[in-house]
Parts: C-alpha cells; structure tokens; sequence
C-alpha cells in the first residue's frame, strides 16, 4: 500500500470512529429511546450497524466557485465547521467541471486548480475532523470541447439544435454521458477519496418546458411505446401522457443506476441522493417522482433555500412534514439553508440578513428538517454570515434527542399527489393546485391546529390516527383514492372538499359529475368544467340565514325575515349577511336534505363608486354544503376559497375555514392555544414525552421577505391532550430554559408560555 494510501486509510478509520461515538454516546447519556432499524441506539450492535446517514444531523457547505482553488483557506472553515457543530460537509467534486486531478476523459479541471486537488484536501481535513463527506456534483452540462467530441450525447430541440445554458452545452438524460461518464466519475473519487456518499445538484436534465428530440430519446421512447416524441404539448393525448411517464421512470433509473455505481465501487452505505425541491410543482417540472424516489433514499438533500413572498417560512415547516410522511420519521432530511441574500432578487456574495436565515432554519428544524448551512464561494468581504449558523446549529446540538425519530400528534390531513399537480394542474399547477393547498395550511396555521400532509395514495394508511381529511381543489383523483375518501368517511372521519375535487380522473380527464358527489350531496352540469373560478372578480357569498334586521345598522322596508339560527360553521359572522369572495361559481344539483350555508352573488361594477350596487343579490348557486347523512360529517365548498385565502389573506376566508375545520373534525384537535400573535405550532411524540414547537411569524416581514427584526409575541395559554404514556408532571421550555407549572385534568394539560421571540420548544414528561 502506498503511504498515500495508507493515509487516507488512517484518516477514514478516524472518522468511522468519531462518527460512531457522535451517533451513539449523547443518546445513550441521555438514556433515549430512539430506534434505529428498530432496535433501541443502546443496543450494543447498532453502534456498528447504524448507517451514518442516519446519524449526521447537521451539515455545512461552502459551494466552491471555479476561483476558490486560489484562496481557499481550508484552516479558517475547519474552524467553522468546529464553530458550528456540524458533523458533515458538501464538498464540489466533479460534473461540469472537476477539482481534482481527473483522469476521466473530457472531465476538464476548474481553470484556476492549476494542478491542485482542493477536493482532495478538504476530503482529508474532514475525515480527519470526524465528519462525513458528501460529494457534491453538477452533472448536466458540459464545454463546447465536450459537445463536439460526442454530440450524440446532448439534448436537441425540435429544431435539431442542442440546448444551451450561456456557454455550456446541456447533456441528455438518455446518453452515455449519464449511463457512462457519470458512473465513471462517481468510481474514480470513490477510489482515490472514499467520500460517505454524492449529492448532485442538477441530476435529473432538462424539464417539462424543453423536450428533446435527439436520437437517443427517440430510440427510447419509440422502443417502449410504439410512437414518436410529441412535438406539441397535449395533456390529453395518451402519446403526451406516456411522454411525461416516461420522462418520470427514466430520472428514477438515474437514480437506480448511480446508487448501484456508488454502493459496489463504495460500499453498501455509499449512498447517491441527488437532490431535490422543497416544491411539488418544481419537482413535477423537473420529472421527478416523489413517492419513487423517497421509496428509493436512504436521506433526502433538499434543495430549498430559503422562503418567498408568497409562501413565508411556514412553508420549511410543511417541507419536513410532507416528506417525512413518504419517507419515514426515522430517515434524515438536510436542507440547504443559503446564507447569502436569496429571494425575488438573489445576491449570492452578501449576507442575508441573520434574522431571516434564522427563523427560514427554525422553521425547518420544527418540521422535521436538519439543519445545512451554505455558502457560495470560500471568501467573502461580507463577514456578517459567518455568524450566523452557529447558535441555531448550537442549540440544535444541545437538543437533537428531541429533534429526530418522533412522530407527529395531529388529527387533520391534508391531501396532495404529483399526479394531480401534473394532470390537473398542467400548465396552471399554481393557480390550481399550489394556492388552494397553501391556503388550507395557512388557515391552519393561523387556527393552530396542527396537520399533517397526506398523500392520496396513503389515505387507508394514515387516517386511522385523523378526525379530517382535506381535498384543496384535489381535481384528479384514481379509483382508488376516491374509494380511500368514502372508506374514511363511512369509518367516521370527517371531509372537506373544495373546488374541483374529484371531477377530473387521474390523467386529468373530465367525469361527468363528481366521483365523491355521493359525499357531497353535490352533482356537477355540463357548464362545472370551466375553471372559471380562478378568475379575480367583484363577487360575493350570500350567507344563510340572513341576521342583519337584528343588528344595528340602517334599516329598509324589505330586509329578509330570520328563519333560524346560524351553523356553527359562520360562527362569529353575527354581524354580517355577505362574504367577500372575488372568485366564480357554476350552477350545481344539490340532494334534498344537504344544507347550503352560502350562496353565489354575482360580479357587479366596482367603479366608479356610483354603480357599485349588487344587480342580482341572490341566487341558489351554492358556495358552501353540509352533509350530515354519512358517518363522518362532511363539507363540500365548490366556492374556492381556500385558494382565495392563499392568495388574498383575507381574515374572513382564513376564519371560515377554521371553523370549518373544527366542525368536520369534531373538535377533536389536540391542542388549544390562546394568545396574540401568528405561530405555528407543530406537535411530536416520543416514548414517554411530548414535543411542542412553537415557531413566532409574528415579525417586521411575515409576508415580504427578508426580516430586519423579531417581533416578541405572546404571553400563551396552551391546553395539549396528553397521551397514555405522557403523565404532564414536567414542563420545560428549551428555548426559555425553564420549568413552568402545568395543571392536569381530565386528561389534558394546561401550561402558560409568557413570551416568544423567535421560537420556542416545549418538552412535557
């Protein structure tokens, strides 16, 4: 063996074993509980057994740039990864370009490495620090030398010409660059640098919006399908359907293929994951399958720095969720945290500010995610992110028993698919799917009753643990869905649909009345397939019955008689016979014995001011049904408002779905907090204890980013229903440091939290 050899021998020897005792001593001194493969962490044949992956929480990256080579100061990060406790590190490796000496054909070295192998280097440094080594490639593009040395393996346009990104030439998913050069590349730094595993930034190829045309795609798909690639985009025609198909089994391949590359020529652990959005509709366009590839990974490395405008940092919060609810709790999901200024206009070499890196992590760690922090370039003259991982990543540290291998506690689901963002999304899945969905879940938020995503094909799977499913405007649905939908309700759990729920088949593909009408005590015409509903305008929800002769206010001759008293469900709308809506509706059949609670008033002028007066202040379009012939009680409102909340906030729409919430659910929600202030609660069980996080939204940026200031909110009075094992004696706050005197009763507990700044986590035994 040679010495050099031998070194990286000794250096992988040193990490294998610092890793081992990282994973295993702070459970084992706690005296944790926590399973790994089903067997408790002080059992003593995990500690050889357990895969790192399984054990490395906290990651940091410097994304190198091609000018690093000349100034990476490889002493100052060691540091930093010390100063931040992380127990493993990104480092670029190879794709487009290499920062190493390789000897791969066509694998052309950055232009400032002049000879040096900075990947080797940091690969050494942290082995010798105990941390593991994900490999990070970039792997769909390549120089114009590469093209004209094989130009069978790029993509090609209708039009013959390959596609291009500035000066670099795009690969194609079906060519030997994927099938060969890649698998090469992956066996050459195995052998010369051990890495524990490979991320790769840009694995899956082109997307949805740019086909390819060159030969090796035809060949392929000719060969499974009988037919030509589509020229033109037709979500209806079956031969566009097998297309997008196709383009999903062909990105699992890729997967399937670098895993085994990497696990003969590294190891069983030697893992490839790629990476992947925190987005459904980005992961659709990209071709890649959720449920497959979560099927397939042994972590997840999310790529999703940091929040927008219009989803805020709840939406890290709802990523760990869905995710681990294909995945698994006992799996780790590493998120890229940028510390660089990232949003509507990205500065990648200045500081974002540390309030908004902070809580975008926060967040995150309280749905579920592991903190990963990342940098671009190895220097910078903004310093002032440099300090800002650290007490997250500190904190994290202190408290990581609590943070991984639990469950969520909640009794609402909310339902979502890929193949419904594909096939009845198309080429609107932000209107149609993403907004209903992020309006559901900020009207939870907001409510504070904790949720948890469920994929449509996992209904029969987790509802036994729910009081309520949602369908956000859930339009294509299987046979199989829909009967998972009515099992759940004919057991006694309680449904809201909205929109175009269940109008639409699983390709997207129009029925002729909803599959769930049944439920809905609701039946579609032949003008219910139009979409209409997303176009903005001056419209209204009439509310039944109307109150307003009751209540102070002008009066008139006619004002409508009261004929009852108001559902709960409009429950503190005394004041107020009308609902701003903004939205369209399509005449509906509805069953005898339903009750409809809205009505449809619609559009009229809004200016000038003169001619705002309603033309026509009724109809019997119905906004709103109630169904309480089946088991579980059930809502169906074809006026979307979910959507309109998602995309308007206006209290009305977020209070009326809350109530309906509460009502399909029966009240069973385990937790009640009273207390000024946006947070987002989020609620975990382990053996013997449960884990509330409470994350502050309350700032001087909830809904624009980035945060200048946080905003304290609070005091709270929190009332959580205590599992069997859970006794309620201790309280403590983590993020406080202290005890808070709770009082048990009747199976609850009650506790007061008098403030919160950023967040804060409850542990209660």
């Amino acid at each position: 063996m040679s010495h050099d050899k031998a070194n990286k021998g000794d250096t992988r020897r040193v990490f294998i074993k610092k890793i081992t005792a990282a994973a295993v001593l702070p459970l084992v001194a706690a005296d944790l509980n926590v399973f790994a493969d089903n067997k408790p962490v002080n059992d003593p044949d995990v500690a050889v057994n357990t895969p790192w992956y399984r054990s490395v929480t906290r990651w940091g990256q410097t994304n190198i740039t091609e000018k690093d080579p000349q100034q990476y100061d490889i002493g100052w990060w060691r540091k930093q990864w010390k100063r931040t406790q992380v127990q493993g590190v990104i480092i670029n490796a190879g794709g487009i370009v290499s920062y190493y000496p390789s000897k791969v054909p066509l694998h052309k070295p950055s232009q400032f490495l002049n000879g040096r192998d900075l990947f080797g280097e940091l690969c050494r440094a942290a082995h010798q620090d105990g941390l593991a080594v994900f490999a990070r490639m970039d792997s769909n593009r390549a120089s114009e030398e590469f093209y004209k040395a094989h130009p069978d393996w790029f993509a090609i346009n209708a039009e013959g010409k390959p596609y291009r990104a500035d000066d670099l030439y795009i690969t194609c998913v079906n060519g030997p660059y994927y099938n060969e050069h890649i698998p090469n590349i992956l066996r050459e730094i195995i052998e010369l640098y051990h890495p524990e595993g490979f991320t790769d930034n840009s694995w899956s190829g082109l997307g949805r919006s740019q086909p390819c045309y060159c030969g090796n795609c035809k060949k392929s798909f000719k060969a499974l399908t009988g037919e030509d690639i589509p020229t033109t985009k037709n979500w209806s025609d079956k031969t566009y359907q097998q297309w997008i198909r196709w383009n999903y089994d062909r990105r699992l391949e890729i997967w399937d293929l670098n895993n085994r590359t990497t696990k003969a020529a590294g190891g069983p652990n030697c893992t490839w994951s790629g990476m992947n959005s925190g987005s459904i509709s980005g992961q659709s366009s990209a071709f890649r399958d959720y449920v497959g590839i979560t099927s397939r990974a042994d972590i997840m490395m999310i790529d999703d720095q940091g929040r927008t405008d219009t989803s805020g940092f709840q939406h890290n919060g709802d990523i760990g969720k869905f995710l681990h609810g294909l995945l698994g709790w006992d799996k780790l999901i590493p998120e890229s945290m940028a510390m660089y200024q990232q949003g509507s206009i990205t500065f990648r070499l200045s500081a974002k500010p540390a309030a908004e890196a902070r809580m975008w992590m926060i967040e995150g760690i309280a749905g579920g995610i592991q903190p990963w922090w990342h940098h671009v370039a190895a220097y910078h003259e903004d310093r002032r992110a440099y300090h800002t991982a650290a007490p997250i990543m500190q904190w994290h540290k202190l408290n990581e028993k609590y943070l991984i291998n639990r469950h969520p506690i909640a009794t609402v689901g909310v339902v979502w698919s890929q193949q419904n963002t594909d096939f009845y999304g198309r080429d609107n899945s932000s209107q149609l799917v993403d907004l209903p969905y992020r309006g559901i879940t900020e009207a939870l938020i907001r409510a504070r009753i904790p949720y948890i995503p469920v994929h449509a094909d996992h209904i029969d799977r987790d509802g036994p643990q729910l009081s309520a499913l949602i369908l956000p405007n859930f339009g294509a649905m299987t046979d199989a869905q829909v009967a998972s939908v009515k099992h759940f309700v004919n057991n006694g759990g309680g449904l809201i649909a909205t929109g175009e729920s269940s109008l639409y088949d699983e390709w997207g593909n129009a029925h002729a009345d909803y599959a769930l009408a049944d439920l809905f005590g609701a039946h579609a015409t032949k003008t219910s397939h139009t979409n209409t509903s997303i176009n903005a305008a001056h419209t209204y929800l009439r509310l039944t019955p109307e109150l307003r002769s009751q209540v102070d206010g002008p009066k008139i001759a006619n004002e409508p008689v009261i004929t009852g008293t108001r559902h709960p469900v409009l429950r503190g709308f005394e004041e107020t016979d009308i609902l701003p809506y903004g939205g369209k509706l399509d005449p509906l059949g509805v069953d005898a014995g339903v009750e409809v609670l809205m009505t449809f008033i619609p559009e009229f002028p809004t200016y000038p001011p003169e001619t705002s007066w309603m033309r026509q202040p009724k109809t019997d379009i119905p906004g709103l049904i109630l169904n309480n012939k089946h088991k579980g009680r059930v809502a169906f409102m074809s006026a979307d408002i979910d959507r309109r909340f998602g995309q308007n906030n206006l209290p009305d729409h977020g209070n009326l779905l809350g109530n309906l919430i509460r009502w399909v659910a029966k009240d069973n929600i385990p937790l009640h907090i009273e207390g000024t202030g946006l947070v987002d609660c989020h609620l975990y069980s382990q053996p013997g204890r449960l884990i509330m996080h409470m994350v502050n939204l309350t700032n001087s940026a909830t809904w624009r980013q980035p945060i200048h200031e946080l905003i304290a909110v609070g005091p709270f009075k929190v009332r959580l229903k205590l599992p069997a094992d859970v006794h309620g004696k201790n309280v403590k706050l983590l993020v406080g440091n202290k005890h808070v005197l709770p009082i048990v009763n009747n199976g609850w507990i009650s506790f007061d939290v008098r403030s919160v700044l950023d967040h804060e986590m409850v542990v209660i035994t």
